[in-house]
């Protein structure tokens, strides 16, 4: 009896060792989305549940819908605000970047409650051609001179890719057969991951400037970054504890030596700088004081041959990016404002 018992309390330790091991490699994995993703130049992840929660506990106002999103709303029953849960994209470089796809195309999972035959009728009634791959039906949409792949690859996940040809959207299709290994992925996620904070909220590694891209520079909020399109870059955004509803920014870039990072470094900071100097002039509002906050937070600092720059993201700066309030764009931009877009189908 006495060495029963020992085996079966050397059975249930090992079990629990086992289970151990399990859930601490679950939590290095990456995102099952984003492991779903094919192979690419970069990949961004957002989890929208903890940003819905902080929105929401701004008591902001409902958006207001432009009529061709309140048409998909209505005909599918999915509301991307309330139901997107998590969004893994793969951005991939084009080699025309006036092309249809302009810099990068994009390969997409969506996650969440937006699944379903309605979608399913939608998506039959816009496609121009239809494919079967691996027992799945692939959605051919023409939307702006592209075709955008649409298909429904779980109860609850959608892969999406304007990419010109079907391979990338195969490529998430089959990767769903190896999604509960841990450390599946593409080629880029297994040589960054590591690099991303953990309980990072939102999250990019690789070439995630191509979006940003302007005649081979990066340009957000209208300020041009001395950055390339090719640079290798982690971003991530996680809770600033302990300040409530507060974001902290990370953007690390790795530069090809160090006396580059050094180069990039002075000229990241005075690029601040100069920032900080340029919104102290503007108007007193929401928009106006959250980005005097962020820039007052901003830190630029080199180690090796890398650059890091961090900031804190005040509740005020996001409550004016999530009401569509206009951040206001440098004058070397030309003037131009960015809003935040309205919400719209996964096939724009």
């Amino acid at each position: 009896m006495h060495r029963r018992t020992r085996r079966t309390l050397t059975i249930v330790a090992a079990a629990l060792v086992l289970l151990a091991v399990a859930i601490f490699l679950r939590s290095k994995a990456p995102p099952e989305p984003a492991r779903l993703l094919p192979e690419s130049d970069g990949i961004v992840y957002i989890n929208f549940k903890p940003f819905r929660a902080l929105l929401r506990h701004a008591r902001l106002k409902p958006p207001q819908r432009v009529p061709e999103y309140q048409e998909f709303i209505d005909a599918t029953g999915i509301d991307w605000e309330e139901d997107l849960d998590q969004a893994a994209i793969a951005l991939h470089r084009m080699p025309n970047p006036n092309g249809p796809n302009g810099p990068a195309a994009y390969s997409m999972v969506l996650v969440g409650k937006i699944t379903g035959p309605k979608l399913n009728r939608w998506l039959a009634g816009h496609a121009a051609s239809r494919e079967t791959y691996a027992g799945h039906t692939i959605y051919n949409i023409l939307s702006q001179g592209r075709t955008v792949r649409v298909s429904q690859i779980g109860y609850d996940v959608i892969a999406v890719s304007n990419y010109p040809t079907p391979e990338k959207i195969h490529s998430i299709i089959d990767r769903r057969s190896t999604a509960a290994w841990p450390f599946a992925g593409s080629t880029l996620l297994r040589q960054h991951y590591h690099d991303v904070p953990l309980l990072a909220l939102a999250w990019g590694v690789g070439q995630i400037g191509l979006p940003f891209s302007q005649s081979g520079a990066i340009s957000i909020f209208g300020f041009q970054l001395p950055l390339q399109t090719d640079s290798t870059i982690i971003a991530s955004i996680t809770p600033r504890l302990p300040v409530p509803n507060a974001l902290h920014l990370r953007v690390e870039e790795i530069a090809p030596n160090e006396q580059a990072a050094a180069s990039q470094s002075a000229s990241l900071a005075t690029l601040v700088t100069m920032a900080r100097g340029f919104t102290e002039s503007l108007a007193s509002n929401t928009a106006n004081n959250g980005l005097r906050e962020v820039l007052s937070t901003a830190v630029v600092t080199q180690h090796h041959d890398r650059v890091l720059v961090t900031a804190t993201l005040s509740p005020s700066f996001i409550e004016a990016l999530s009401s569509g309030n206009q951040i206001p764009a440098s004058s070397s931009a030309g003037g131009n404002e960015v809003n935040t877009p309205a919400p719209s189908s996964p096939t724009e």
